[in-house]
């Protein structure tokens, strides 16, 4: 099979600022896209920014969760016209510290897609219930890019006291739906071998129900910039605003440690704290406040420009499915520090400092070898873009998610 194809990418959310789901969506429909195929984007609020001529279906949901006041949310559902079972369930669990969006969103979806003609549907990782009845009348391939049982437990370790805990167990309810769902599913892909080995570890799915599929990076996007100079003593990082599972609390430590030693320190976050939250109270307990510069709400244009002004990019993540940042950072070439977690091997290989996760000392120790040697580690970066470049350019990534589209489809009408 060798045809154009009528493809629908589903997202419950894509902020096109911060975070993964945004940065995915935006290119794996651009890549099939300029294979040729019609691609549209179903997707719930916040929305992707997307390529001129690829066209946006929106699933307009409550989106309580731009806000976290109750009067700002009570306002945003009084307002709602015709409120739906889905609008009135996802108000309720909001109220009562759920996730709601998920499975409301799997729901919408499957109603615009039941009036529609598309080959297939790859959904991102929503894992709804009403993605199996989409199954039922379309191929459908569910992405999951890793467990989000590995957030929850990170999140539970993390927590101080019971209610917090309680709070957590509440947030994550829809992982039961999703362990549900994800048995169920026919056709799933996920970016490292790592996630398939932890998905049919935590979801108990079958290994042949499972591809392998790595991310691509945009190295034309982030590429170095030899115009424009290192900040002296610059470092950068990318951190979900007060989430463990990023390990920004290990990097900071690290900070307050090397800054007698290097007084022009500077760690640029890509990503925004949440007011008056854990991070922000720990930066002022550091006292690093002059050391810590936040960025967010960036263009990649405008994250490849702080890369190219930074001598070195750190991941600390304590888990992570794929990781955008990494690829991101070597596809800059500076020097990297990168956590030995999960898939992050997989991605790096030899061209990266890999360090034990939550390990300040660790942080510590290689901020200052590559400080003292920044030619030998300039060398392993440059070397570490040509890596990426070769393996994860989202051409190559783009014919891979068409062979698995095809043969989805194949097995689908047999």
């Amino acid at each position: 099979m060798n045809q154009r194809l009528n493809i629908a990418i589903c997202s419950y959310r894509s902020a096109p600022f911060g975070g993964g789901q945004g940065i995915f969506v935006f290119e794996l429909s651009k890549a099939l896209h300029d294979l040729g195929h019609n691609v549209d984007v179903i997707s719930g609020p916040p929305y992707p920014n997307l390529k001129n001529s690829i066209k946006l279906i929106k699933s307009p949901g409550l989106n309580l969760f731009s806000t976290f006041d109750f009067q700002d949310r009570l306002k945003i559902f009084s307002e709602k016209k015709n409120k739906s079972a889905d609008d009135w369930y996802e108000f309720i669990s909001a109220l009562f510290g759920g996730f709601p969006e998920l499975k409301t969103f799997g729901n919408r979806a499957q109603n615009l897609l039941n009036k529609s003609s598309y080959d297939v549907v790859i959904d991102n990782q929503s894992l709804s219930y009403g993605m199996i009845k989409v199954q039922k009348n379309i191929p459908l391939i569910e992405i999951i890019h890793h467990p989000i049982t590995k957030d929850y437990r990170y999140d539970i370790k993390f927590s101080k006291g019971m209610i917090q805990k309680i709070s957590k167990w509440r947030w994550f309810s829809f992982l039961k739906m999703q362990k549900k769902v994800s048995l169920k599913l026919k056709v799933i892909s996920t970016p490292s071998h790592n996630s398939k080995k932890d998905i049919t570890k935590d979801f108990g799915v079958l290994e042949k129900n499972i591809s392998v599929i790595p991310n691509g990076i945009d190295h034309e996007g982030f590429t170095p910039m030899q115009d424009i100079k290192r900040v002296p003593e610059q470092i950068i990082t990318t951190a979900s605003a007060d989430v463990p599972l990023k390990g920004l609390d290990f990097t900071l430590h690290a900070v307050a440690r090397l800054k007698e030693d290097y007084p022009g320190l500077k760690l640029v976050i890509i990503g925004a704290p949440r007011p008056g939250g854990h991070t922000e109270r720990l930066i002022k307990r550091l006292q690093i406040d002059q050391n810590i510069l936040y960025r967010s709400n960036l263009t990649r244009h405008e994250i490849a420009v702080e890369y190219a002004k930074s001598n070195i990019a750190i991941v600390s993540s304590l888990y992570e499915g794929f990781g955008f940042p990494v690829g991101e950072a070597m596809s800059c070439a500076i020097p990297l520090i990168a956590t030995n977690v999960a898939s992050i091997p997989e991605i790096t290989q030899s061209f990266a400092e890999l360090i034990p996760a939550e390990s300040t000392d660790a942080i510590e120790l290689a901020i200052r070898n590559i400080f003292t040697n920044p030619t030998k580690s300039q060398l392993r970066a440059d070397a570490g873009r040509m890596h990426i470049i070769e393996n994860f350019n989202w051409k190559k990534i783009a014919k891979l998610y068409e062979n698995l589209i095809y043969k989805t489809i194949d097995e689908f009408q047999c």
